[in-house]
């Protein structure tokens, strides 16, 4: 997977509102344009045989290495992406023995305090829902085909970046 999405590559690649889901009976991932919904994606991961649900929000911050943060913005290649989240879903119920598992990303501008990512799990006990739920979160960000460009107050501009924690991006003007 390349660390940078090219230098033409659009912002946005669909219009606001629009999802791109996949689900199995016991899987569901999404890429969406619209706000998420911690709930919904709960409800999608209950069972009767799960004594744990475990929820990851990940949220847009203020700041990134002293510098404040104005917005994020997500771009994709929506057909790898989702191919990506599906594969991890399935990798992570399977290791995990997870009854369910669910990952919806968001696209596009996420303004602070909003999340970008949910991924919600469940299983039989809490051990593995904790497990399975931070493996996923590192998964999806060590390779799922999203970027986010970091828009800096002032004249910072913005810094495209992989979409892993702590990596140097490129300034763009």
């Amino acid at each position: 997977m390349t660390t940078e999405p090219p230098s033409e590559a659009p912002l946005e690649e669909a219009p606001a509102s629009t999802t791109t889901a996949i689900s199995h009976p016991d899987i569901y991932v999404a890429l969406t344009h619209d706000l998420l919904n911690a709930q919904e994606i709960m409800d999608k991961v209950r069972s009767p045989e799960a004594g744990a649900i475990v929820l990851f929000a990940g949220t847009t911050r203020n700041n990134f290495a002293g510098k404040p943060v104005k917005e994020l913005h997500y771009t994709s290649y929506l057909p790898l992406a989702i191919s990506t989240l599906e594969k991890i879903a399935f990798a992570q119920k399977e290791k995990h023995s997870l009854n369910k598992i669910a990952i919806i990303h968001r696209l596009g501008v996420v303004p602070i305090g909003e999340e970008s990512i949910l991924i919600a799990v469940s299983s039989p006990h809490r051990k593995a829902a904790w497990e399975a739920g931070e493996e996923t979160l590192e998964e999806c960000k060590a390779k799922v085909e999203v970027w986010k460009r970091e828009e800096f107050g002032g004249d910072e501009g913005g810094v495209w970046r992989a979409n892993r924690d702590g990596q140097a991006g490129v300034r763009i003007s």
